[in-house]
C-alpha cells in the first residue's frame, strides 16, 4: 500500500510510519519542522525513518498548497493520514492564531486536495480535548461537543465538521480519530511524561496542575498505532455499519466516523508521578499548582466503537509504558543535549 502521512516527524507520525515501513508499505511524510519545540528531536526521528529505502521525506508547510500538491500527486497514495497540526493545549491561549493557520487553513488544504484522490480512506488526528469539560464519563463518540475550552479543541472540531462536509459531498471515506493522552519513546519535550523524567533527572522541582487531582486516560503510542493501522483497513462504509446504534457513529448523510482511541482506564495524576519515580528509581521534588486555565479535569475515553469495528483497544499499562520512555530517554540523554526542551 502506498501511504501519505503528513507530521512524520511529530511524535505519533514517526511511530505510524515506522510500523508502515517495518510492515512493507510505501511512505511519503511530510512535516513542516516548526520550531514548537526543538527541531534537533524531530531531525532524529526523520533521520531515523531514512533507513528505510521506501521512506520519502518532504518538508514543507500544511499551509503551502502548491508544495502539498505537488507532493501528494507524487506520493500517489491509497490512505492518507493526516497527523500534522499546531499541538499543545496552553499554547493555544499564548498564540492562538498559528492553530487557525495549521489546524484549520492546513487541514482544509488536505481536505480540499483529497477531493480529487481516488483515495481508500481518509484518516484525520483529531483530539479529546473536543469534549471539554464533559460530567458524562466515559467519554463517548455521541456524545455532545460543541463547548471546546481551547483554540486548540475548536480547531480540531472544526476540521471534523469540515471533513464531514467534504465527505458528503466528495463521498471521500473518511474517519476522524479522537487521541487521548499519548505517551511513549520520542514523545514530546512539552508533554507531562518527558518533563517530569527530565526534572527529576536534573534534580529540579516537577509541577503539577490542579493540585494533582486530575487524571488522564493514557495512551501507549504503540497500541496507538495498532489502532491506526486496524482502523485504516475499516473505512467508513454501510458494509462495516455497527450494528449498536448506541455507539455508532457512521453518518446518514456522508462517508464519515468519529472514533475514540483510549483505553477506557483513567489514572489519577498522582499514581502517575508515582510511576514515573518508580522507573526512575529517584523521589520528584514536587511543587503542587493550581489547574491551569483550558485545562479539563479529566479525560475517559470509551472504546466500545473502537472495540467493534477493530476487535482491539489499548492495553498496556503504565507500567510498561513509563518504563520503556524512561528507557529510550537515557539512551539518547547525551545526544539530546542540555539545551532540550
Amino acid at each position: 500500500m502506498r501511504y501519505f502521512i503528513t507530521g512524520t516527524a511529530g511524535f505519533i507520525g514517526f511511530h505510524l510510519a515506522r510500523r508502515l515501513l517495518e510492515d512493507g508499505h510505501i511512505v511519503m511524510g511530510l512535516d513542516g519542522m516548526t520550531p514548537y519545540y526543538n527541531v534537533k528531536l524531530k531531525h532524529m526521528r526523520h533521520a531515523a525513518l531514512a533507513q528505510f529505502p521506501s521512506f520519502t521525506p518532504v518538508v514543507a508547510m500544511l499551509e503551502d498548497r502548491q508544495a502539498l500538491e505537488v507532493a501528494i500527486e507524487a506520493a500517489k497514495p491509497d490512505i492518507l493520514i493526516h497527523l500534522a497540526a499546531q499541538a499543545g493545549v496552553r499554547y493555544s491561549i499564548e498564540s492562538p492564531r498559528s492553530y487557525l493557520s495549521s489546524n484549520v487553513d492546513g487541514s482544509w488544504n488536505i481536505l480540499e486536495l483529497s477531493q480529487k484522490l481516488d483515495l481508500k480512506h481518509l484518516m484525520l488526528a483529531s483530539t479529546s480535548s473536543i469534549y471539554g469539560a464533559n460530567p458524562t464519563v466515559p467519554f463517548h463518540e455521541t456524545d455532545r461537543a460543541d463547548e471546546p475550552l481551547t483554540i486548540y479543541a475548536a480547531t480540531k472540531k472544526s476540521m471534523e465538521l469540515m471533513a464531514h462536509s467534504s465527505a458528503h459531498l466528495y463521498k471521500v471515506p473518511t474517519t476522524a480519530f479522537r487521541f487521548f493522552t499519548v505517551y511513549g519513546p520520542w514523545g514530546r519535550p512539552d508533554m507531562a511524561l518527558f518533563k517530569f523524567v527530565k526534572n527529576i533527572v536534573d534534580g529540579k522541582p516537577i509541577e503539577i496542575y490542579g493540585e494533582g487531582k486530575m487524571s488522564r486516560d493514557f495512551t501507549y503510542i504503540d497500541d496507538l498505532v495498532e489502532a491506526i493501522v486496524r482502523l485504516s483497513a475499516v473505512p467508513p462504509a454501510e458494509a462495516n455499519r455497527v450494528a449498536d446504534r448506541k455507539v455508532e457513529t457512521l453518518s446518514q448523510h456522508a462517508p464519515f466516523r468519529v472514533v475514540n482511541i483510549g483505553g477506557g482506564q483513567p489514572v489519577g495524576l498522582m499514581e502517575f508521578v508515582e510511576k514515573v519515580e518508580g522507573a526512575l528509581g529517584r523521589e520528584a521534588i514536587r511543587r503542587m499548582l493550581p489547574m491551569q486555565q483550558g485545562d479539563v479535569p479529566r479525560t475517559y475515553a470509551s472504546p466500545a466503537l473502537l472495540e467493534a469495528l477493530t476487535g482491539y483497544k489499548p492495553e498496556t499499562g503504565l507500567d510498561r509504558g513509563v518504563k520503556a520512555f524512561v528507557e529510550w530517554y537515557k539512551d539518547y540523554e547525551g545526544e539530546l543535549g542540555q539545551s532540550f526542551g
